[in-house]
C-alpha cells in the first residue's frame, strides 16, 4: 500500500478511536485535549482498545468466550496482523511504535477475567491487585507513551491508575451491587457490621457503609498525593492533561462526600463549574516543581513497573512537540464538557420521555 494511503488510513483509525471515547470516557476525552498531539493520538488508540475490551466482556453473553477472543485480538495486534477494525489497527501501531510491553495489556485482560469470575476482595491489598490490572496497567501504558521508563515515575503512574479505580469503585457501589458485583473489601464490611452477602442481596445505604466508602476514598487520596509528584516529573507538555485527569477524578470523591457518601441511591456527578475549577487547578499546578516521592511502587503494581523496565525502549521517537496555547485549550475543554453534558442530558430526557417508554415496552 502506498505510504500516503497508509498514513491516511492511520489518521482515519485514530480519528475513529478518538470519537469512540466521546460518549463513555468523557473525562479522558476532555483531558486528552490538554495533551500534545503526539501523545493524545496514541493515547486515544490505547484507551479505545481498552474500552472496547471492557465492553466486549461486559456485554457478552459468555464473558469467558469474549476473553478468549480478546486474547486472540491481542495476539494479532502484537504480531502486526490486527483485525481490520480501527481500534485494533491503531492499537497495533501504537504498541509497535512505542514498544509497549505485552505484559501490560495482558494484565488488563486478567483483571477482566477476575470480573467475569465474580471475584471478591478480602482486603485493600486484594483490591489493589485488581486495580493494578484494570487501571494501573493503563497508567503504565500512558507513561510509556510519554517516553517515561524510570522506575520512580512508572510507580507514580501506577499509583494514579489505582487511585482512579478506587474512586470509580466508591462512586459505583450501588450500580455494581445491582449488577451482582461487590468490590468493597469484605474485611472492611465485616468490621463495619455489614454481612457482604446479605447486603448484596438487598443493597441499601447506611452510615456504616458510608464509613467504608470514606475509607476507600482516603486510600485513593493517599495515592493521588503520591501520583502528583510523578506528574510533576513528566515532560512539561504532558503535565496539564495528566493533572487534569488527576484532579477531575479526585473531585468525584469530593462530590461523593458532599452527597453524604451515598453512592447506592445515586451516582456522584461533578457539576460543570467544579470541573472548570479543577481544570484551572491543573493548569496552575503544571509548572510547580514537587519533591519526588521516593516510595517504591505498591507491591501489587511492581510487576507492571518491572515489565516496562525490562523492555527495551524504541530506538527513535521524535521529540514531544509544543502543546500550543494552553489557555485556549483550557477554554476549549470547558466548552467541550458543556457540549457533552448537554448531549447527555438530551439523551436522558429522550429515554425518559413517555413516547420513548412506550416504544421500549412495544419493542420488548
Amino acid at each position: 500500500m502506498p505510504l500516503v494511503e497508509t498514513m491516511t488510513h492511520a489518521r482515519a483509525d485514530l480519528a475513529a478511536c478518538h470519537e469512540s471515547l466521546r460518549g463513555g470516557s468523557r473525562s479522558f476525552f476532555a483531558a486528552s485535549f490538554l495533551l500534545p498531539r503526539c501523545i493524545g493520538e496514541p493515547a486515544s488508540a490505547l484507551y479505545a482498545f481498552c474500552r472496547l475490551s471492557d465492553d466486549a466482556v461486559d456485554l457478552a453473553g459468555d464473558s469467558h468466550t469474549a476473553l478468549e477472543q480478546l486474547r486472540d485480538r491481542l495476539d494479532r495486534a502484537y504480531s502486526g496482523q490486527p483485525l481490520p477494525v480501527p481500534a485494533d489497527r491503531a492499537f497495533a501501531a501504537v504498541v509497535k511504535r512505542h514498544a509497549v510491553p505485552r505484559a501490560l495489556p495482558d494484565a488488563l485482560l486478567e483483571g477482566f477475567e477476575w470480573d467475569a469470575n465474580g471475584r471478591r476482595y478480602q482486603d485493600l491489598s486484594g483490591l489493589y491487585a485488581y486495580s493494578a490490572r484494570v487501571a494501573g496497567s493503563v497508567g503504565a501504558m500512558m507513561a510509556v507513551l510519554m517516553r517515561v521508563r524510570s522506575p520512580e515515575l512508572l510507580a507514580r503512574a501506577c499509583d494514579l491508575g489505582v487511585a482512579m479505580q478506587l474512586t470509580n469503585i466508591a462512586r459505583d457501589v450501588g450500580e455494581d451491587a445491582r449488577a451482582g458485583r461487590l468490590y468493597l473489601p469484605t474485611d472492611w464490611l465485616w468490621e463495619a457490621g455489614i454481612d457482604p452477602d446479605a447486603w448484596l442481596a438487598q443493597p441499601v445505604f447506611s452510615p456504616a457503609l458510608g464509613a467504608v466508602i470514606q475509607r476507600l476514598l482516603s486510600a485513593a487520596d493517599d495515592l493521588y498525593r503520591r501520583a502528583a509528584t510523578g506528574i510533576a516529573g513528566l515532560p512539561l507538555q504532558c503535565r496539564p492533561g495528566m493533572f487534569a485527569a488527576r484532579y477531575l477524578y479526585a473531585e468525584i470523591g469530593r462530590e461523593l462526600e458532599r452527597q453524604g457518601l451515598n453512592s447506592v441511591s445515586r451516582r456522584a456527578v461533578v457539576p460543570m463549574y467544579r470541573k472548570a475549577v479543577m481544570l484551572s487547578r491543573a493548569l496552575s499546578a503544571t509548572p510547580v516543581p514537587l519533591r519526588p516521592v521516593a516510595d517504591p511502587p505498591l507491591a501489587e503494581t511492581d510487576f507492571l513497573v518491572q515489565a516496562v523496565i525490562n523492555t527495551p525502549a524504541p530506538e527513535f521517537l521524535p521529540s514531544i512537540g509544543p502543546l500550543g496555547r494552553i489557555e485556549e485549550r483550557l477554554v476549549g475543554v470547558i466548552d467541550l464538557f458543556e457540549r457533552l453534558e448537554r448531549r447527555q442530558q438530551q439523551l436522558v430526557d429522550f429515554q425518559s420521555s413517555p413516547q420513548r417508554r412506550m416504544s421500549r415496552s412495544v419493542a420488548s
